[in-house]
């Protein structure tokens, strides 16, 4: 049965470009937005009891937050990426954790839309009202983010299920947005205003890598195809669970999936430590089997797109984006790791050249690029274990993109997601401050070492089994 709808909270997605860029402009031009920059810098070093500088940097963070919630789509999920990219220390101790916190509400706490619109969606898509169709459908969303929000419903059966609506109107105002290149490129400014050292990155360069990817997510049809190919293949697994499409209630703007209950990210974080581990390893295995035994990355690694589980385990959601690589492609992505790992500049610098990421006479020398390898995989050298933290994640971030070495690199463009990747997953695993002997687990894919903990048994089980 369907719940009388709420009055309307917010209006429909405005597309128009000046419209889309205001949210923006009002952080970006010389207001108050110029004193969050520089507060981000550390430029603002104001009393640590100067309580109205606090009550000003709440309502700052909490405004651009909110602006950018309700701009959804392109820039929300910028928003959502700042969030995750923005450490602690990056702010000044008067005013740590508020942007951080602010921005984190994007993940899967944005403003709602009204449910009378939800319920439109539904009824056009469906051709049938909500009523009709499930046997209870719950009006209030169970979290909402930047291209759709996700409502709890049952089938008449009593199968509970998610049913993702998009918001009406979003499409195209991503398309504007992606056509947009300024909008995206004054973003990354900021980005870059928070992570020091950005500022060689080609910003409009890095804006088109983010909207091709977000780009994709826009028909959710997409999306069921590459969640159902995770679903098949991880059916079953004793630590990674993939909810199940229902492929005859999804379409172009509507998907609907098993219902998976569990914790949040943010609730996840300040679970005891022996958990927080094993869920660490848990989503560190789900990247490596899904690269090295699939050829599938998924590439929105935020924090919302994860459930925790008591029992160690994790739900993976949000497939919108996937990448397929090749096994020569996973080939040359191990290949730099184990000579990053072996500490040997010249055969990594071989390497380099063989995979065509080195072309003389501009290119760095073996030694600047070791360097540049072994800042980015940290985890995976000595000592082990390893623990994962929040400043880890940023130095990630930084050596990716703002070392002088990745100018002097032809990264091929389909490598593009693996350094988002590297960025997000330490970011989830800093996040959650995850200790694990990652090296080791990294063999059992690249050496075909024996499983190095009880999870790799457990795993090494799993793909042994007929199928």
């Amino acid at each position: 049965m369907v719940e009388p709808a709420e009055p309307p909270q917010q209006p429909r997605i405005a597309g128009g470009r000046a419209g889309r860029v205001a949210p923006l402009l009002g952080l970006a031009g010389r207001t108050a937005g110029e004193a969050v920059v520089a507060s981000l810098r550390n430029r603002r070093r104001g009393a640590t009891d100067d309580q109205g500088g606090l009550e000003f940097h709440n309502r700052t963070a909490a405004r651009y937050a909110d602006r950018l919630g309700r701009s959804r789509g392109v820039l929300m999920k910028a928003g959502q990426i700042l969030s995750v990219a923005l450490p602690e220390s990056a702010v000044h101790t008067d005013y740590r954790g508020i942007y951080q916190a602010a921005f984190a509400k994007l993940q899967d706490d944005a403003p709602p839309m009204p449910a009378e619109l939800a319920i439109e969606v539904l009824t056009a898509e469906l051709g049938r009202p909500p009523s009709e169709v499930f046997a209870k459908f719950d009006p209030h969303p169970l979290a909402a983010a930047s291209i759709g929000q996700v409502h709890a419903a049952t089938l008449p059966g009593g199968r509970r299920v998610a049913v993702k609506v998009q918001y009406p109107g979003v499409d195209k105002a991503i398309r504007a947005d992606l056509a947009n290149t300024e909008l995206l490129a004054t973003f990354l400014r900021l980005l870059f205003a928070v992570v020091p050292n950005l500022t060689r990155t080609d910003v409009r360069e890095l804006a088109r890598e983010v909207s091709d990817r977000i780009g994709e997510e826009i028909d959710y049809r997409v999306e069921a195809a590459n969640q159902q190919a995770f679903a098949d293949a991880y059916r079953g697994h004793p630590f990674i669970r993939i909810p199940e499409i229902l492929p005859e209630l999804s379409t172009r703007r509507v998907l609907s999936m098993e219902l998976v209950d569990g914790l949040r990210y943010s609730k996840a974080a300040r679970a005891e430590q022996q958990l927080r581990d094993s869920w660490g390893e848990v989503v560190f295995r789900f990247f490596g089997d899904s690269l090295y035994r699939l050829g599938l990355m998924n590439t929105d690694p935020h924090p919302g797109n994860y459930l925790f589980h008591p029992d160690g385990t994790v739900s993976f959601l949000d497939f919108g984006c996937v990448k397929r690589f090749t096994d020569a492609q996973a080939r040359t992505m191990s290949g730099f790791l184990q000579r990053t790992v072996d500490q040997d500049p010249h055969r990594l610098y071989e390497w380099g050249i063989e995979s065509g990421w080195i072309a003389p006479p501009d290119a760095p020398t073996p030694a600047e690029l070791l360097d540049y390898w072994s800042a980015g995989c940290r985890y995976l050298l000595p000592p082990q274990p390893f623990t994962f933290t929040g400043e880890y994640a940023v130095e990630v971030m930084r050596s990716r993109l703002s070392s002088q070495v990745v100018h002097k690199l032809a990264v091929p463009g389909d490598y593009t997601f693996v350094v988002r990747m590297d960025a997000g997953l330490a970011a989830i695993l800093g996040g959650l401050r995850a200790t694990g002997h990652w090296q080791a687990i990294r063999e059992e894919w690249d050496r075909a070492t024996h499983p190095a903990t009880p999870l790799g048994e457990l795993d090494f089980a799993f793909w042994a089994a007929p199928r």
